[in-house]
């Protein structure tokens, strides 16, 4: 029989162990050693299956709790950890000394978050890098709220069929069974978000809160009693749905999560945030939403725009066009006419998101486009990323050069306490007193003796074994495998070979398969006698995504071989506790993407504090911070020409050669130098014979682990990575904000005029003609040049724009190259509207040197030259 009704019954704790709930709803439990470890007492067996403070005090009977409650050390254990939770909440940290230029809140938008295990509310990388930034804020005391949406069930739990197809299950989430709290009124009422729909429909959404250490998290659930069934389930999955689905979740998320923080600031007296980071286009919409509130109080659209951008940031993921969320124009306008914004035009909602550039589609709406044309700032997620988004959307600005569209780049990282394993910083701890990346002290591994870096690196090779043997013969068990044919299951993988990992998402061009390209080269590298390589793969396909769930086939068909299964595995289901053992007990990181469609790549980082070595495309991360001795460096072919010749490479031999350079990069330089000097002595018995006399230590592999360990770890880590936002994005966008809103934004309201009113004249600016004087018949360098340009402003002024030379190196079609910019001065009103600007440049180069003339506009609330896309160039 099923109930017809279901409920959660709390744990009531005894007084002097009540704390455990407080420390069980705080999430920072999660990367808390400490706190864990006290959960781990109270029942290691179920602590072990579980890792989920909540669920473990829900199993406890009144019986189990009253024996708890009795144990004097262990109260004192609580009380001394309940304690250790107030001063992390309260006490000043590093953002508390930056003093009152810093933003008083800041809010920040991202449709998936990656936490813990037991709030799975993540796909990928885009939510574990969510997450990763929330925990870093709140170890850093930045004032941060997180918004996004809670999903009923998650992303998906992935298993494999007997042919070893992806097989996908959505298990309901009970949030009432989650370390979530229900924001409610002060009549004790669940506070409600409202957004209209089509056909006089209504969204109403429940807020829950999540908190990540100092940082509260606010998501929105649709799953509430005065929705329709079909408003019920827009919160049901992540990325579960397309067309309608995902826009409703869209504008849930962005519309919707301001409206629940504002109700979030009015019930906890909360700051307003001062800055609105939104963390890829699929929260766009929350600029749309803190417009209508801006032009609820009087401001036109203009002015409302310009107040709202000044404070807002938008980072982009995605390297592709294909990657960015595109709706349907008249599917926007269907739903924004039913009353989201009543008195925002929609013509220029729609304008926000058009594609009005060529290559554009004009029937599209563009989430990544709004989001850049919503924020003053914007950035990418790694310096080559950066470069790529650049391209990528120098159609919003044509006539600039494609290193000036204003996206800037802040690389991504890590949080450390969640990723490095506790026996890499208890040895930290141990030998530099500090479990801290970022401290310098981690210099100091380059005194640890070989023989200790070697075994612990063993040890956590062979807790990674352990449970892949544990996973692997589960997953047989769901694929039909009976136990009487799992017996090989037992010894799978090898404490003592060198073992790669690889596990991610598995869109196409992650290339999963590149590895297959020659399977008869794999498997010799697999079973070589003297160095044999092992995998361990993992990841996730969308369930929309046959090519992807294909690659995956191919693959697990190629780990059952029984010639080879002992030596490469694949495990599904790919989650945060999977990798909480893959990460450290992997020697070397493999990643293999199609460059440079990888923005950043965070998992190798991951690899890295562990000591893991990484083996990577130089893309995404890897391409700024590859330097020789921390891994190595897979070369790749032009996707159009090879290097030096006119020849087309077709996708095919591109994979063909990046594949044979990743088998010569195993065979001849990874594997001989991870078994290094004890090649010799391992050989005779064999590759599992360990190997632990120090004069047989592999010392050149082991130099590349301290050399990762000193110098990428403060690089990777998220702190840094806060603080680049911090300083770089969030105090500019802070004083932006601020000044727009001054005086009852006198800033924004002059802003908009003069953006309008040069934006009109704008088709009237041109550079009538440029003279150069001074220039010798053999200039060198170091010769001045003087540069006189005649400007035609029309009805602009001198004070509104700005008049640049700019000069370097000529190339192929005169165009510039190594470009350098210096403004001309104004010397002269010609009447009529024409002006001489003039100044002096310095000839900085030899060989070919050229210059050119070009009018922007100038306003001291602009944050790049390019932002309005306007240039005048000379002809």
């Amino acid at each position: 029989m099923k109930a017809i009704r279901r409920f959660t019954v709390r744990t009531v704790l005894p007084d002097n162990i009540a704390a455990l709930g407080r420390l069980a709803g705080n999430l920072r439990w999660s990367w808390h050693r400490p706190t864990q470890q006290l959960f781990e007492r109270l029942d290691p067996v179920l602590w072990a299956k579980s890792h989920d403070p909540v669920a473990l005090l829900g199993s406890f009977n009144r019986e189990q709790l009253q024996a708890l409650a009795a144990d004097a050390a262990l109260v004192e254990q609580v009380q001394a950890l309940s304690a250790d939770l107030d001063r992390y909440l309260s006490d000043d940290r590093w953002y508390q000394t930056l003093g009152s230029e810093a933003p008083a809140s800041i809010a920040y938008f991202s449709p998936e978050y990656g936490i813990s295990s037991v709030l799975p509310q993540y796909s990928g990388g885009l939510g574990i890098l969510a997450g990763d930034h929330l925990k870093a804020a709140s170890d850093l005391g930045v004032p941060l709220i997180g918004v996004g949406l809670l999903y009923a069930a998650g992303y998906f739990k992935q298993s494999l069929s007997r042919d070893g197809w992806q097989q996908e299950t959505y298990p309901v989430l009970d949030p009432d069974g989650l370390p979530l709290t229900l924001l409610r009124e002060a009549d004790g009422t669940p506070a409600q978000v409202e957004l209209p729909l089509p056909n006089e429909r209504r969204l109403l959404a429940h807020i829950w809160r999540a908190d990540v250490g100092r940082v509260p998290l606010l998501l929105l659930d649709s799953n509430v009693a005065g929705n329709d069934e079909a408003a019920r389930h827009i919160t049901d999955r992540l990325y579960g749905g397309g067309g309608d689905h995902r826009l409703q979740q869209e504008l849930l998320l962005g519309m919707g999560g301001v409206k629940a923080l504002r109700i979030y600031e009015r019930l906890t007296g909360t700051p307003a945030p001062e800055v609105f980071h939104t963390n890829e286009g699929h929260a766009g919409f929350l600029g749309v939403e803190r417009i209508r509130e801006l032009m609820d109080t009087g401001l036109n659209w203009h002015e409302a725009q310009a107040a709202g951008r000044a404070n807002t940031v938008f980072t982009t993921h995605t390297p592709v066009p294909a990657g960015i969320d595109r709706f349907e124009k008249l599917q926007v306008e269907h739903f924004f006419r039913a009353g989201l914004a009543p008195n925002v035009p929609i013509e220029k909602i729609l304008a926000l998101g058009a594609e009005n550039y060529d290559g554009g589609d004009p029937t599209k709406f563009n989430m990544a486009v709004m989001g850049l044309r919503l924020a003053q700032r914007a950035n990418g997620v790694a310096k080559l990323h950066g470069v790529v988004s650049r391209g990528m959307f120098s159609g919003l600005f044509p006539g600039f050069d494609t290193q000036e569209v204003p996206i800037a780049s802040v690389t991504n990282g890590v949080h450390v306490p969640t990723w490095v394993d506790a026996r890499i910083a208890a040895l930290a701890k141990a030998k530099f007193g500090t479990e801290s990346v970022v401290a310098r002290q981690w210099d100091k591994v380059y005194d640890v003796d070989d023989e200790e870096i070697w075994n612990l690196r063993r040890e956590l090779r062979s807790t990674l074994i352990d449970d892949v043997r544990r996973r692997l013969r589960s997953s047989w068990k769901k694929r039909g495998a009976t136990d009487a044919e799992l017996a090989w299951t037992k010894n799978v993988l090898d404490p003592d070979v060198l073992t790669i990992g690889f596990a991610r998402r598995v869109p196409t061009y992650k290339r999963l398969t590149l590895m297959l390209r020659d399977p008869a080269r794999l498997k010799a590298l697999l079973l070589h006698k003297e160095h044999p390589i092992q995998l361990v793969i993992a990841g996730k396909s969308h369930p929309a995504d046959e090519q992807g769930k294909r690659m995956i086939q191919d693959l697990v068909r190629f780990t059952d071989d029984p010639a080879i299964r002992h030596r490469i595995v694949f495990l599904p289901n790919y989650d945060i506790a999977m990798a909480r053992t893959l990460f450290p007990g992997c020697d070397v990181w493999l990643n293999n993407p199609l460059r440079p469609l990888e923005a950043c790549g965070t998992s190798g980082m991951k690899a890295a504090i562990n000591g893991g070595l990484n083996l990577s495309v130089l893309d995404g991360w890897w391409d700024e911070m590859y330097d020789g001795d921390n891994g190595w460096a897979i070369p790749t072919a032009n996707p159009s020409t090879t290097s030096g010749t006119d020849s087309v490479v077709s996708p095919e031999e591109r994979d063909d050669i990046e594949a044979a350079a990743l088998y010569d990069l195993l065979e001849n330089q990874v594997a001989p130098r991870f078994y290094g000097e004890a090649a010799e002595g391992a050989a005779a018995a064999g590759p599992s014979a360990p190997v632990a006399p120090s004069d047989r230590l592999p010392h050149q592999w082991i130099a590349m682990i301290r050399h990762t360990l000193a110098n990428l770890g403060p690089a990777v880590s998220a702190e840094r990575m806060v603080e680049d936002y911090v300083r770089q994005l969030y105090t500019p966008a802070c004083a932006a904000g601020r000044d727009a809103r001054a005086a009852d934004f006198a800033v924004a309201r002059d802003f908009a005029a003069w953006i309008t009113r040069v934006r009109a004249a704008w088709p009237d600016v041109s550079v009538e003609h440029v003279d150069s004087l001074g220039v010798s018949d053999n200039p060198q360098i170091g010769d001045p040049l003087r540069v006189n340009a005649y400007v035609r402003l029309g009805k602009l002024s001198p004070s509104d724009v700005c008049v640049e030379v700019a000069h370097g190196q000529v190339g192929e079609g005169d165009e510039l190259d190594q470009t350098g910019f210096d403004a001309l001065s104004f010397k002269e009103d010609l009447g009529e509207g024409r002006f001489l600007f003039s100044g002096e440049v310095m000839i900085d180069r030899s060989g070919s040197f050229g210059y050119t003339v070009r009018v922007l506009p100038l306003h001291d609330s602009m944050a790049a030259k390019a932002e309005l896309g306007l240039v005048a160039n000379a002809n």
